[in-house]
């Protein structure tokens, strides 16, 4: 009896000892598995084995995010909608490489990116406190500050499909807004019958064109030359937009200083049959704005009502974008603005025409003449009808390097700025592409595109037929054969 309860004790401290054992045995894989976590947490190196570096930031990028000092917010309206599969790779693009900003702050408290993706519909509430109402973009929130990036500006186009997404350098020029200090100041003048920036109208206001300027980080100011004299030293850009009556020579003379001798730039959108008093800066410039309303004969460059549909237009950093898609533009009356012919001989000046309507059209002088318009070759001017000019002077330093002097935008029709018209077609694209250039701004960074690539497996109906097959029953036949060699080896 003796025996056989130390028997008994014995098994029951074995018990104990082997769930105390087990216990121990968890413990451990659960310490080693958490221990593992953390390490790899807070200790980790990613490598990008992809062919193009799709996961990798510039070297520039990389910079900059270092040097950030106040934390950036990105909000993310571009949704993955089923069904449509631009947006998602839209959205799978935007998403690896704000993931790669958001990982390369990871170590930076001050300048860290926060990453948050909003859909606009269901999630009105955190919209609206937000301030986000548009999908397909993305805002980037650095206090007060705020700048969009479009998903139309993500990438360069060719035959109307991406080929190149350039998704890093927009978004890194967006973080340098809102990050710094300073925002480019755009003065409109006033104090000639000017378009006015607050005008809601749709034939004379630009108060569409000032809220999409303003969410890309621009401020705008108005300012009279009259009584100044002289464009302010904070002055980014100046515009004057459809002026009324004649600029007088003390405000040419101001615009001509502030072009030479501060290297500025101004656009210029005039309308036929109103005189401007720019001339003498014009000819200065190699730019002629012919006194002309334009007549375009052809139906393929008209639409209902009149309306001209601009579709010649020339390769240029402010309308590569329209011309990669065969995107038109669309105007009302217009005038003639053209290279001078008779423009002084300058090596340092380099006069584009941007935009040109069809053959058939032509420049009618006697336009005043209300019994009726047509085309006499002895005195009217024959199409193409150029509508725009861009004049860029370079200025060669003491060391040999050309450095950018002034560069002068003038347009023929302000139509395509006003708020019934600025979201047709290329009108939009066209004048911030354009502001875009004049400032400068497309080579702030050195950043490469990457090449947008779709991997199509191409196999006949026979593989795919095989394939399938090897899918649905390749993984079942191998567990069951590992069973039958588990079984053999059992029974020998």
């Amino acid at each position: 009896m003796r025996h056989h309860r130390e028997t008994l004790d014995s098994f029951q401290a074995n018990r104990y000892v082997r769930a105390i054992n087990l216990f121990l045995q968890a413990l451990l894989i659960i310490t080693l598995f958490a221990g593992i976590n953390y390490l790899g947490m807070k200790y980790f190196e990613r490598i990008d084995m992809t062919r193009n570096r799709v996961y990798s930031l510039s070297a520039e990028s990389l910079s900059y995010l270092k040097q950030l000092q106040e934390p950036v917010r990105a909000i993310v309206t571009i949704t993955e909608e089923e069904g449509d599969p631009d947006l998602a790779r839209i959205y799978k693009d935007v998403r690896s490489v704000l993931r790669e900003f958001a990982y390369a702050t990871r170590g930076n408290p001050n300048g860290r990116i926060e990453v948050e993706f909003l859909n606009v519909y269901r999630q009105r509430r955190r919209a609206e406190l937000l301030g986000v109402e548009e999908p397909n973009m993305v805002l980037f929130l650095a206090g007060e500050k705020r700048k969009a990036v479009f998903a139309n500006d993500l990438y360069k186009t060719r035959d109307r499909r991406p080929s190149q997404f350039q998704g890093e350098k927009a978004f890194m020029a967006a973080i340098l807004d809102v990050s710094s200090n300073q925002r480019p100041v755009l003065y409109f003048l006033t104090g000639h019958g000017e378009m006015r920036l607050a005008d809601v109208s749709p034939l004379r206001g630009l108060s569409q064109i000032e809220a999409a300027l303003r969410v890309r980080n621009y401020e705008m100011r108005e300012f009279e030359l009259i009584t100044s004299r002289r464009v302010p030293e904070d002055a980014a850009m100046v515009f004057i937009i459809s002026p009324q009556t004649a600029l007088l020579p003390v405000e040419q003379e101001a615009l001509r200083q502030y072009l030479s001798a501060n290297a500025g730039r101004i656009l210029i959108i005039l309308d036929p049959a109103k005189s401007h008093g720019i001339e003498d800066l014009f000819f200065e410039w190699g730019i002629l704005a012919d006194d002309v309303l334009v007549v375009e004969a052809d139906p393929n460059f008209r639409v209902e009502g009149g309306d001209l549909l601009v579709r010649r237009l020339a390769e240029h950093p402010a309308t590569q974008v329209l011309v990669d898609n065969q995107i038109p533009v669309l105007s009302g009356p217009a005038r003639s603005v053209r290279a001078d012919p008779g423009r002084p001989l300058d090596e340092s000046l380099t006069v584009t025409e941007l935009m040109a309507t069809s053959d058939a059209s032509w420049g009618e002088r006697g336009y005043f003449n209300q019994e009726g318009i047509s085309f006499d070759a002895a005195s009217d001017l024959r199409g193409p009808i150029k509508l725009g000019s861009i004049a860029e002077r370079r200025v060669d330093s003491r060391l040999g390097i050309s450095l950018p002097g002034g560069r002068l935008i003038v347009l023929g029709t302000s139509d395509l700025l006003s708020n019934n018209r600025i979201g047709a077609f290329g009108n939009l694209t066209l004048v911030l592409n354009t502001i875009t250039w004049a400032l400068g701004r497309e080579d702030l960074l050195n950043i490469p595109s990457r090449t947008t690539e779709k991997l199509q497996l191409m196999i006949s109906q026979e593989q795919l037929t095989y394939t399938r097959l090897g899918i649905q029953f390749g993984p079942p036949l191998f567990v069951a054969l590992l069973g039958v060699l588990v079984l053999l080896r059992r029974r020998h």
